[in-house]
């Protein structure tokens, strides 16, 4: 067990998404525990039913629980939790009711406050704090992942935001209008047998490709959104003729990578703000980090990724936000 300074002010944090049941536990200058656990979807299957999802968080909580106090023997002075997928009135998934119970229960029993959260504020906090933008107030966040694909305008809470964040104001500029990119990935790799979810294996064969095929048509990108339905149907298609899967998953991502690159083109000269934070599992490709760097750097755009892992879902960013509430007595 990790040497703990008892003076320290430890929140807990929890994150139960349609991926993955997540705890953290962190100070105001560290992440002392980060534990996560993958959902288990059968083979062939390209994701859960909400009420499956559901039923493994109850199950994971407890094993992670037990496996977080071998870790940390220290006192908790909050928990955070996910209570919805976005900062908006209506946003509603049922896997992130067992966040919130099991936060409120134990919130209780250790007589401390519990705070609510969504999903994707969580995601922007855990990228912000451990970058260069946490001295940033106004931003560009994309939001990439399996179930979402969106482009928000980011600033402080400010009153009458139709945004019900109490730390950000979030506003939804830009993305997909109908399926994600993760959506799109884990298709493609389900279709090739890859297990689900299937970008990290699918990002290293295209990392790992000099050619690739010329198959697929752009992504129409038109302003700061896209359809991707078309590229999904076009890749199944390709996938029952080509020759060479591979080129066939480097060219997937380079048609992904692209279509990010004009969208947040488009976004940066919509707002006139040039930095842009990535999160979301999406995100932690490697081929489409280097990628939209390379090309967005070239345009005066700064991209600001991360390296501890805290692309993918994770309890950090809920729980620094829960933090907030502790750490700064004025809030």
């Amino acid at each position: 067990m990790a040497y703990l300074d008892r003076s320290q002010k430890y929140i807990l944090g929890i994150d139960t998404s349609n991926y993955k049941t997540s705890l953290a536990v962190v100070s105001q200058d560290d992440i002392i525990c980060d534990l996560r656990r993958f959902l288990t979807v059968k083979e062939g299957e390209r994701g859960l039913r909400q009420s499956e999802a559901l039923f493994q968080h109850v199950k994971n909580l407890p094993e992670l629980f037990e496996e977080l106090r071998e870790d940390f023997d220290g006192e908790i002075c909050a928990v955070a939790y996910s209570s919805k997928p976005r900062p908006v009135e209506g946003s509603y998934m049922p896997c992130f009711l067992a966040g919130e119970s099991f936060g409120r229960s134990l919130a209780t029993m250790l007589d401390v406050p519990a705070y609510a959260f969504s999903h994707q504020e969580g995601h922007i906090e855990a990228i912000k704090v451990f970058t260069e933008m946490s001295f940033i107030d106004d931003f560009l966040a994309c939001h990439f992942s399996g179930g979402t694909c969106e482009i928000l305008q980011v600033g402080p809470a400010r009153a009458g935001s139709t945004c019900t964040s109490d730390v950000y104001d979030i506003e939804l500029i830009g993305g997909s209008k109908d399926i994600s990119f993760g959506q799109v990935l884990d298709r493609a790799g389900v279709e090739m047998g890859f297990p689900f979810p299937c970008g990290e294996r699918m990002d290293g064969i295209a990392l790992g490709q000099d050619e690739c095929t010329h198959v697929l048509t752009p992504i129409k990108v038109e302003n700061c959104q896209c359809n991707l339905s078309g590229i999904d149907t076009q890749i199944k298609n390709k996938l029952q003729t080509t020759d060479d899967p591979d080129g066939l998953i480097r060219e997937i991502f380079e048609k992904i990578s692209d279509a990010i690159v004009r969208m947040l083109l488009q976004a940066s000269k919509r707002t006139g703000l040039n930095d842009v934070i990535m999160s979301g599992g999406v995100s932690s490709s490697r081929f489409i980090r280097a990628y939209i760097s390379d090309a967005l750097e070239e345009q005066g755009i700064i991209v600001y990724f991360e390296d501890l892992d805290l692309s993918a879902d994770n309890a950090v960013g809920t729980a620094l936000l829960g933090g907030k509430y502790i750490w700064e007595p004025n809030r």
